[in-house]
């Protein structure tokens, strides 16, 4: 049901000739009929930003917006003064349909970086979406449908609140995919009276155990974007701490969806480092793990070559990270192969026929913990970049 599962929302995804796919749908549309049009956001942190993520940036300034408009087929990234108008010009465009300030509308694109989108199909797809918009299961569906690009399925989220507000949402990511947000467009929503300080700091906290936490390729956006908006529709003022979690379970699920269809990819990847001296310092050695294209081929082919994962480990200075090499103890699928920073068991005894290889390393410095995730590579990866068209 994807983004029209809370109440007071309406969306839909239509075709506009943008994708270089025949029959794609390419534009989506996600409304918020109120009573409530408050708002949140979080971007890339890539200086390159796009223009619609620095027009979104002051449209969620003030914490209230009525809509968001997302195309694939272009990311307008790169395109100077004229891309940053075509992205006014579509928030305009949408403003005008919906009898709405230019402000209250977010605009969102992704596909391919250095290239102006054709500006009439967009706001021709902006037309058609506002005349297909429905509040049904269906038109979230067609949404989440419409921001894919090398996404192989949507990626959608439900959650109901224990009084009975709700929270729905859609992302799209599959490469480009960075523990700094990821190459992905993310759209939440809730019914919950809730203000746009709430919306905010849960968003911020949600996102940073997340989104900021996967890594497929190691490669930053230009465009990311999360957006997060309540209608109130449902009259429900939630418990804050309730809110909070279930907006970063939601977070949660559409991250690991983003990791299950990582470009090319044959195994998703669970790393976990415990025993740290701090959750910072955990996540630093997780970090480093996941980046690394050695380990990420080696499990590509079934091998759970653990002198990759402490050679990348090492990376880590040790004012980050302090620990002693040679108490550090690594399982992989349950098996310890590297014991006190030497060999245990014979890494033959893996078993790496499961989609999902857990990497678990025990620094044993400390009491905490920090979890990131990722995918291997293979030779599937190589082609979609080769080859790639937005």
């Amino acid at each position: 049901m994807s983004v029209t599962f809370a109440q007071g929302f309406s969306a839909a995804g239509v075709e506009a000739g943008i994708s270089a796919t025949p029959g794609k749908k390419d534009v989506a549309l996600v409304v918020n009929e109120g009573p409530l049009t408050a708002a949140a956001g979080v971007f890339t942190t890539n200086r390159f930003c796009a223009a619609p993520v620095q027009w979104s940036r002051k449209a969620v300034a003030d914490g209230s917006l009525k809509a968001v408009i997302l195309n694939s087929g272009g990311a307008n990234a790169c395109t100077g003064k004229a891309g940053y108008a075509q992205s006014v010009a579509t928030a305009h465009e949408v403003a005008g349909l919906l009898g709405t300030e230019d402000g209250e509308v977010a605009v969102c694109s992704t596909g391919l970086i250095g290239e102006l989108l054709p500006l009439d199909k967009v706001l021709d797809g902006a037309a058609r979406a506002f005349a297909a918009l429905e509040p049904t299961m269906a038109a979230g569906e067609d949404a989440s449908h419409a921001i894919m690009t090398t996404d192989t399925k949507p990626k959608t989220v439900t959650r109901m609140g224990s009084n009975g507000f709700r929270v729905g949402g859609m992302v799209k990511g599959s490469g480009m995919i960075a523990p700094q947000l990821a190459t992905m467009l993310c759209v939440i929503t809730t019914d919950a009276v809730v203000s746009a300080g709430q919306l905010q700091a849960a968003l911020g906290a949600a996102v940073d155990t997340s989104f900021n936490r996967i890594d497929v390729d190691g490669c930053m956006s230009t465009n990311d974007t999360v957006l997060l908006l309540a209608s109130g529709a449902s009259g429900i003022e939630p418990d804050p701490d309730e809110f909070n979690d279930l907006i970063a379970n939601c977070c949660a699920s559409l991250a690991r969806q983003i990791i299950g269809d990582g470009e090319g990819a044959s195994h998703d990847i669970r790393i976990t480092v415990a025993g740290a001296t701090s959750e910072d310092a955990a996540l630093a050695c997780g970090r480093a793990i996941a980046a690394s294209n050695l380990l990420k081929c080696a499990i590509s082919g079934n091998d759970p070559n653990w002198g990759r994962i402490v050679s990348s480990l090492g990376t880590v200075p040790a004012d980050v990270a302090p620990y002693d090499p040679d108490e550090v103890t690594v399982d992989v699928n349950g098996v310890r192969i590297c014991d006190g920073g030497k060999p245990g068991h014979d890494r033959s005894e893996v078993d790496m026929t499961p989609r999902q290889i857990d990497i678990d390393v025990d620094l044993h410095a400390g009491t905490s913990a920090a979890t990131v995730w990722t995918d291997d590579l293979t030779h599937e990866y190589v082609h979609i970049n080769a080859d790639y068209e937005s």
